[in-house]
């Protein structure tokens, strides 16, 4: 007789807590109820200063304040609401020739107020940003005190006892100058923390509460961690939010409404910044229901958390923050952290033995601990989230703003915490049907419907746990998970599969030992890349145990060429389609057509992966960080371009908010300590901003000198930058594509000071003529005779000085890359005869060539040989010895999607050499070798392949940039 099914249609399962009459049709809705009613969790709230460090024992998870409690809100439908046929879509039009144009959200406009929340007409002016006069530099007493507490607190980072030793020198050299002492601005570290510490703007104290476990305890008696007390810190969410939009350092880099755009003459639409995505549009016309909404600004908040270590060798020394932004602020402004992306708290790690670490009653502690936790950090931002609050910003306007939870940048271990799944699923849809997708109101039916089992076996759904966005409206965490292009893709998909693919393939086809041998070579090419501005060498290849995310970022612009003649084509091509995808989703503008490239790229990945299963090397492709890869496109479509939610951002966010503080401290209960240091630098750059906009800070800094009165724009450093980077950002709007100029200072009096001397340094003969063909097109560009065809006699001779520069600097519009709020970057291209103490060092160059063609098919590649200015016409001319290389066929090669170039000779088969301006220049190449199918000499060094190699790659995966001019 078959078994017959079990009837889930009826309640029978009753809540055993006290004064509650739910019943359940299952265990399942049972125990849902229970985690979201009646937690395991207990804490205690505390209120402090950063140094205080007191709890009180008070338990608040109860009644009201209950973080898990839900009232229903954010069970709405999440499907798109028509708009109504009445409310115009309004449009605007942009760019150079109005190119673009947006539609502008038809409700929710951002329409300016009064302070009461009253519509101000259009074009009213906004009220002053601050009432205080220019010169009141409160707590300060003027700029140099300011500018003195800045640079020894946030630019050198000095230690207290080397303020105290330097501000004794300071009073020592006033006495022994018999000047009075008062000068000194500060008379010890404690004046100059004491300072900073009254700045009354940026100012968001940190709060701390203590969570406990309160459910059943063991007839045995309590486990070791249920008797543990768990601190959390938090800053509170809603006031970090508020500082973001009244900063006006970007105030004219925030997005008041959803839009959607698109190009003017075609209609194709494109995705940038995150109010460009729809998903900012559907969570307006939701809000936008509500009439009284009307006119409002949506603000969604972002959030990401990530574990980060900052000591292994002091004891494993682990933190848990969680950061915070805003949607409205456009991807560049987030990337270059400006104020706009807050660490907000530091959540609790709870540790036991390993006898217990992995019992379920513990790891489930620990998810809903996570949870909690994040409901009661972000409970002041829930009023805001149904009814308009008044909030001014950056350029001087109130507005309405309603808040919304808005997605959640985390690697994958953190996604499958956030969407309550088992570990293996995706947070989004199934492994192996792509038409089944999560949805919070799908997955509370499952609960209802099914058992504990069923739900973790058949949908990787864990029951028991309450996802925090349950807890707040429009939020389903499902549809909330960001795009993780560094975890995901770089660092799971290329390095931890297909790079270790690509091993076990060698070890299966040529057995252990030729596989090692295999390797080796494969290393030694990996480290024969030549320096290039922004890469990450790898001297030793890839023998080293930490892989960073940057490791990982650096090993894919020099990995594809280093397996040809190893590995057969289809894994080329699988690298590729791989790399291509990478490169084309970190575009800063993704089109429509970008969107058809991505999935051209998605569909050869797939095509060609097969090899790695057809010689049994991997049994399945069922990987959650490869699956990924097939949300992109909705991803995109739903949150813009990807390169503003990257876990990019917040990994490098840890070094200003977890790392560098933690090393600032005396290591003893570090986390205080680092919770005020965060708090002072809020202050001073809230301090800097606040100077900077009431004009206090225009001109040059004190102790700089500047008799030309030109003041270059500010440059940064990258976070994280190592020994082998060579470029900077310029933290300054976009004012040209690219530029290129010479070093401030020539050679030394040592090198060439003349054409013949240069010609003998460099071993160019007919370098004199060289110069003299070059002065000729310089003077007659309207010639169009071919240079070959002028008489010798006509060429004018120059006996003037020379000076001959190391370097040059290529200053362009990088927005995809590490850059500027502007996108603008700047990087350094080398020719110098000795390169840190070690070898000389002379860069290749894209050279504009052809300015009508596009891309590769306009530029010529070159080798700069030493960059020199000579004087025409009382005018100086910066220019360019180079090397010319030709290029090899008309289309890049179809195995890597490269193209190929070879060094150039002349008709008497000499090195093709030529004079340049460096306004020729675009920026700079980076070639790497064909290595064909012999193994490389241990004795060939990266400074040594441009001279030895006769075929090479232009490296389009060399940047992001390079990736959309050599493509």
């Amino acid at each position: 007789m078959p078994r017959s099914r079990r009837d889930f249609s009826v309640l029978h399962i009753p809540c055993t807590k006290p004064g509650c009459n739910r019943w359940f049709k299952n265990k399942s809705g049972y125990t849902q109820h229970t985690n979201a009613v009646h937690p395991l969790l207990g804490a205690t709230p505390l209120h402090t200063e950063p140094s205080q460090f007191n709890r009180s024992p008070s338990p608040f998870f109860n009644g009201d304040d209950n973080p898990l409690q839900s009232d229903g809100a954010g069970e709405e439908n999440h499907s798109e609401i028509p708009r109504s046929a009445q409310s115009p879509i309004p449009a605007e039009f942009f760019g150079a020739g109005d190119r673009l144009y947006r539609n502008y959200h038809p409700s929710l406009t951002g329409r300016p107020c009064d302070p009461e929340g009253n519509f101000l007409p259009p074009g009213a002016l906004p009220l002053p940003l601050s009432e205080k006069s220019a010169d009141d530099w409160t707590p300060y007493r003027d700029r140099l005190e300011f500018e003195l507490a800045d640079y020894i607190f946030t630019r050198n980072q000095t230690p207290a006892a080397q303020i105290d030793h330097l501000l004794d020198l300071w009073a020592a050299s006033l006495i022994r100058a018999g000047t009075d002492t008062s000068q000194v601005l500060f008379t010890d570290h404690r004046d100059v923390y004491r300072t900073i510490d009254n700045t009354p703007l940026g100012d968001v104290k940190w709060q701390s509460f203590s969570v406990k476990y309160t459910g059943d305890i063991p007839d045995e008696g309590p486990l070791p961690w249920m008797t543990e007390s768990y601190d959390v810190w938090f800053r509170d969410p809603h006031q970090v939010v508020q500082n973001m939009l009244a900063n006006p350092d970007y105030a004219s880099e925030v997005d008041m409404r959803p839009y959607r755009e698109f190009a003017t003459e075609t209609d194709e639409r494109q995705w940038q910044d995150f109010m460009s995505g729809d998903w900012a549009w559907n969570q307006a016309d939701q809000i936008a229901k509500d009439p009284a909404t009307h006119g409002s600004t949506f603000v969604p908040v972002i959030l990401g958390s990530d574990k980060t270590t900052v000591s292994v060798a002091t004891g494993q020394n682990d933190y848990y923050p969680l950061y915070a932004s805003i949607g409205n602020v456009r991807n560049n402004v987030r990337r270059a952290h400006r104020g706009a992306l807050a660490v907000v708290g530091f959540l609790a790690m709870p540790k036991t033995t390993k006898q217990h670490a992995k019992t379920a009653i513990f790891r489930r502690f620990h998810r809903q601990l996570f949870h909690s936790s994040l409901s009661f950090i972000l409970r002041n931002l829930k009023p805001g989230m149904t009814k308009p609050e008044v909030v001014r910003f950056g350029d001087g306007h109130y507005r309405r703003v309603i808040y919304g939870l808005g997605p959640y940048i985390a690697d994958y271990e953190e996604q499958v915490l956030l969407a309550c799944i088992v570990r293996s699923w995706c947070a989004n849809k199934s492994l192996d049907d792509d038409n089944l997708l999560r949805k919070r109101v799908h997955t509370d039916t499952l609960i209802e419907e099914c058992d504990h089992g069923k739900l973790w076996d058949e949908y990787g759904i864990i029951a028991q746990l309450v996802p925090f966005t349950n807890d707040y409206p429009r939020a389903d965490i499902h549809e909330l998970i960001a795009p993780d292009l560094l975890h995901q893709i770089i660092k799971g998909a290329f390095k931890d599969h297909l790079v270790a693919w690509v091993e076990k393939y060698l070890v299966a086809t040529h057995g252990q030992a030729q596989a090692d041998i295999i390797l080796d070579d494969i290393d030694r090419r990996i480290a024969a890349a030549p320096a290039f501005s922004g890469l990450r060498r790898f001297p030793q290849g890839r023998n080293f145990k930490q892989w960073t995310g940057d490791d990982s970022k650096a090993l894919m612009k020099v990995y594809l060429p280093a397996l040809e003649g190893y590995v057969p084509t289809d894994i080329i091509r699988t690298f590729r389609a791989l790399l291509e995808f990478c490169y084309l989703v970190r575009r800063n503008v993704i089109t429509e057509t970008s969107l058809n490239e991505i999935d051209d790229a998605v569909a050869r990945f797939h095509q060609y992966r097969e090899i790695f299963k057809d010689t049994e090397i991997v049994s399945t492709f069922s990987l959650p960080r490869q699956h990924s890869i097939k949300h992109y496109n909705t991803l995109i479509r739903l949150f813009g371009a990807p390169n503003g939610l990257c876990s990019s951002i917040t990994e490098s966010k840890h070094i200003k908010a977890v790392k560098e503080p933690w090393r600032r401290s005396s290591r003893y209960k570090a986390l205080g300590q680092m919770l005020v240091t965060n708090q002072r630098l809020d202050k001073l750059t809230a301090s800097r901003q606040d100077f900077y906009a009431r004009g206090m800070l225009n001109g040059t800094s004190p102790g700089e000198h500047d008799d030309t009165g030109q003041h270059e724009p500010p440059v940064s450093s990258p976070p994280g930058e190592d020994e082998n980077e060579d470029f900077d950002i310029i933290d300054d709007p976009t004012s040209v594509l690219a530029h290129v100029e010479l070093a401030k200072t020539p050679q030394g009096t040592k090198c060439a000071r003349s054409i013949p001397e240069l010609s003998t340094e460099l071993c160019i003969p007919d370098l004199a003529d060289l110069v003299r063909c070059f002065l000729f097109e310089q003077s007659n560009p309207e010639d169009a005779r071919d240079p070959t065809e002028v008489p010798l006699l006509e060429f004018p001779h120059y006996r003037g000085r020379i000076s001959v520069f190391n370097s040059a600097s290529s200053t362009f519009h990088a927005p995809s890359d590490l850059s500027g709020i502007g996108g603008m970057k700047r990087e350094h291209i080398r020719a110098c005869p000795l390169w840190r103490n070690e070898c000389a060092r002379n860069d290749c160059v894209f050279v504009i060539t052809d300015s009508n063609a596009r891309g590769m098919l306009g530029m010529d590649v070159a080798r700069v040989m030493a960059f020199f200015s000579l004087r025409q016409h009382g005018r100086p001319i910066p220019c360019a010895v180079v090397r010319w290389f030709n290029r090899v066929g008309n289309a890049p090669d179809p195995d890597t999607g490269m193209w190929m170039v070879k060094p150039a000779f002349s008709a008497q088969n000499t090195p093709h050499f030529a004079i340049i301006h460096i306004d020729t220049i675009f920026r700079a190449a980076h070639l790497l070798p064909v290595f064909g199918t012999v193994p490389l000499s241990p004795s060939i060094k990266f400074h040594h392949v441009l001279d030895i190699f006769k075929l090479f790659y232009v490296n389009k995966f060399a940047d992001h940039h390079a990736f959309e001019i050599a493509s």
